[in-house]
């Protein structure tokens, strides 16, 4: 099994400059080896333009990590004089970026390379071979040519699975994110299969963006919405930026000291609500896995959703597509089962005490009323009985609208629904009207 382990740097000064530079090296070996297909794809199209053809033609160049890598140590001396004062590690680590970019490319998976900006690209670099690893202090982690540095926290976790040889590391990628450098171990581990859990908690879960997250079990997780309660530091800050000279790609124009340091806040800002956003997500994901078996969801098309303007950025800060994802691996490692309901399954127009589906239910209808049952819920706990009770039939057949029903009701499934009187049943739709209205 393969996992990663991400700790956060606490470099000095210089040791920040050298990572740096080790991330531009990477950089420019990838822009070298780049231009250097370019141009044998462009040499091979002028030739057939004077009709040459087969074995007339400049040969294919190889884009094979290890082809590319030869070739930039071929010419290293001449296009980087410099190359010397970094890891080799860098340029490799270049060459095989641009060798995956290529494959991706020719299998449909991914259009052609650009060229990376000294600028705008992301400062990244990757370690597989060198004096690279954990340093016997557990506060420090070690990187070739650039020596020890120093984490924010301590790597025992992972030094006690190497020194008890259950987990071997692969390889290390340092990069610049959220304000800080990073350093990911690729580690693969030596860990059993945890038993699958069968003791019955099952529970259906319906994200949202009023609610973070609604369960079966009648609970509302509530949405923080940690952008809205920055927004407005946020847009000070960014009136700020726009007062200063900031850089112009067209005039050259380089950026003023105060604009950086401007700039630099509003990206704090950025960084601590992605911050505080992700450790919720979590929260809420490991607390799900650890106390029910099986978890069943939607399968939310969420970058349809995100098309919708008027509800993008509250679509976008609930996070759906990041809780799905670590419901996946979290399940899979506890032995819980995530059961993923189909995209059209109506779990919201469905009643989950008759099974009566409803033909039309309009997003402000909060409340759910069933005409047929005269049951009164609330809108996403519904949903999530439904979910819940699809996933106790333990069946793949998953089954979209229905007029007639859905059959996946469980009348054990218990809650604070109400009923409406007999009489009131055929008037709960403008009851509910008249209750929205006021």
């Amino acid at each position: 099994m393969i996992r990663a382990y991400l700790f956060a740097l606490d470099p000095t000064d210089q040791q920040v400059e050298a990572m740096r530079s080790h991330c531009g090296a990477q950089r420019v070996a990838y822009n070298w080896c780049l231009a250097q297909v370019r141009a044998n794809w462009a040499q091979r199209a002028a030739e057939q333009t004077y009709g040459l053809a087969g074995d007339q033609l400049t040969p294919w160049i190889n884009t094979s990590a290890y082809s590319l890598r030869k070739a930039w140590n071929a010419a290293k001396d001449e296009v980087a004089p410099w190359w010397a004062e970094n890891s080799k590690e860098a340029y490799a680590s270049g060459c095989a970026n641009l060798s995956t970019a290529l494959g991706n490319r020719r299998d449909g998976r991914a259009r052609m390379p650009r060229f990376k900006s000294k600028h705008r690209a992301r400062l990244t670099c990757r370690f597989t071979t060198g004096a690279f690893g954990l340093s016997a202090d557990r506060r420090h982690i070690r990187l070739p040519v650039i020596g020890p540095v120093r984490t924010c926290e301590s790597t025992r976790k992972l030094a006690r699975k190497v020194e008890a040889e259950t987990a071997r590391i692969r390889s290390l990628t340092l990069s610049y994110q959220r304000g800080r450098w990073h350093v990911a171990f690729s580690v693969e581990v030596d860990e059993p299969a945890p038993p699958p859990r069968d003791d019955g908690r099952i529970v259906g879960v319906d994200l949202g963006i009023k609610e973070l997250a609604t369960l079966s079990t009648g609970e509302h997780v509530p949405n923080t919405r940690r952008l809205d309660r920055e927004l407005r530091n946020l847009r000070r800050v960014q009136r700020t930026c726009a007062r200063r000279r900031g850089p112009d790609r067209r005039t050259r124009q380089e950026s003023s000291n105060r604009w950086r340091k401007a700039r630099a806040r509003a990206e704090q800002i950025h960084t601590r609500v992605a911050n505080l956003r992700r450790n919720d997500t979590h929260q809420l994901t490991t607390r799900l896995v650890r106390d029910f078996d099986t978890i069943e969801i939607e399968d939310l098309h969420v970058a349809g959703m995100l098309r919708n303007h008027r509800l993008a950025r509250h679509i976008a800060g609930a996070n759906w597509a990041e809780t799905r994802r670590q419901l996946t691996y979290k399940a899979e490692r506890a032995g819980a089962r995530l059961v993923v309901a189909h995209r059209w399954f109506a779990s919201s127009k469905t009643c989950s005490e008759c099974g009566t589906a409803k033909a039309k239910l309009s997003l402000s209808e909060r409340t759910y009323i069933c005409l047929a049952c005269g049951i009164v819920l609330d809108r996403d706990e519904n949903a999530a009985r439904n979910l819940a009770a699809l996933a106790a039939t333990d069946t793949r057949e998953l089954r979209g609208e229905q007029p007639e029903g859905t059959g996946v009701r469980r009348d054990r499934l218990a809650g604070n629904a109400t009923r409406l009187p007999r009489e009131d049943r055929a008037n709960g739709q403008s009851h509910h009207r008249k209750a929205m209205a006021r």
